[in-house]
């Protein structure tokens, strides 16, 4: 594996984990503040690009950053305040079957107002083109900011270039996950939040009104996908099927994390991240994976098919390979500590 492969697979990986991040802690935290799974968060992380998207057509890309979040999470706390709070003491069935009828709810309303085709929703001009290109040498590696310069050009350069958009997506997560941990810890709203998951009656006899504050976790925690959505429709494509791409794997990283463990979704979401990118651009089989791994296996075990299949092929089932061993050798997950 030489060095530049190396390098651009890491933080492509990078970048996927956080952008997953983005969109699991706002799930991480309704559930662990409410024990509420909600099923319809990846549609507002759908919902936050198409918003973005609206936004950005009238006065400009910053602008679609600035207010889409905020835009989906009165969205996702007005959900919670008059129709979610109105199922939850029927217990947790109510609570998911309300969510998956709206998750399907922001798809047609999607569809309606915005149409089935993808949108042409791109990064501001000052966030097109590479961050800097690694320049593969025969006998050396090089890093340069900016375009590619012009050794490019020559026979035997290798060049890779990252995106300056993904680095700012990535730049954007971590002053989330930074802002979320100061929220949570160092403010007085924060310490209340987390009074109200223990000691709801407690906080309630001091003065506070507990249904706000779980309005406002979830309303929080639906900005938060609305933000991802933001980076996410303009570093991918922003369409109607953009939730279902990442739903089911959202769900893997919380699994995987452990419930409720905001550390956890943290840890699994850039793990998936980095072995996908790696998976993905693996050229190798399962054959040569056994062979490191210095299994004792013929092509007879599992057959010849499988035996040739690349580990690129399967890449996109790692995550969800990764959930099962993690159900079956620890149920709670990496940092979960709870159970519902």
């Amino acid at each position: 594996m030489d060095a530049s492969y190396f390098l651009i697979s890491l933080l492509n990986g990078l970048s996927v984990g956080l952008l997953l991040f983005m969109l699991a802690s706002g799930l991480t935290l309704i559930f662990s503040m409410m024990g509420v799974l909600n099923f319809a968060h990846a549609s507002f992380y759908m919902l936050g690009a198409y918003v973005a998207f609206s936004v950005t057509q009238v006065v400009g890309f910053w602008w679609g950053l600035l207010l889409a979040p905020p835009i989906v999470g009165l969205m996702g706390a007005a959900f919670e305040r008059y129709a979610l709070r109105r199922v939850h003491k029927f217990g947790h069935v109510p609570e998911l079957l309300i969510t998956f009828g709206l998750s399907y709810i922001l798809l047609e309303l999607v569809q309606l107002i915005w149409g089935r085709q993808a949108l042409n929703f791109q990064p501001p001009d000052s966030l097109r083109g590479p961050l800097f290109t690694i320049i593969d040498l025969p006998s050396s590696m090089a890093l340069a900011w900016g375009a590619p310069p012009e050794i490019c050009k020559t026979a035997g350069a290798i060049c890779t270039q990252f995106p300056a958009f993904r680095a700012f997506g990535m730049a954007v997560a971590v002053l989330m996950l930074v802002a979320v941990w100061l929220l949570l810890t160092r403010t007085r709203i924060g310490l209340v939040i987390q009074a109200a998951l223990s000691h709801p009656e407690m906080v309630e006899s001091l003065g506070h009104n507990v249904p706000r504050v779980l309005m406002l976790v979830f309303g929080g925690g639906t900005a938060l996908a609305g933000l991802a959505g933001v980076i996410g429709g303009a570093l991918r494509v922003t369409e109607p099927s953009m939730a279902l791409a990442v739903g089911a794997v959202v769900f893997a990283v919380i699994v995987i994390g452990g419930m409720g463990s905001l550390a956890g979704a943290f840890v699994a979401s850039v793990g998936l991240g980095v072995i996908e990118s790696f998976a993905v651009g693996s050229d190798r089989s399962l054959a040569d994976l056994f062979r490191a791994l210095s299994m004792t296996v013929t092509p007879q075990t599992f057959g010849y098919a499988v035996w040739s299949v690349k580990i690129s092929q399967v890449a996109a089932i790692l995550p969800y390979l990764l959930l099962v061993l993690i159900l079956i050798f620890r149920p709670k997950g990496l940092f979960g500590t709870r159970e519902g």
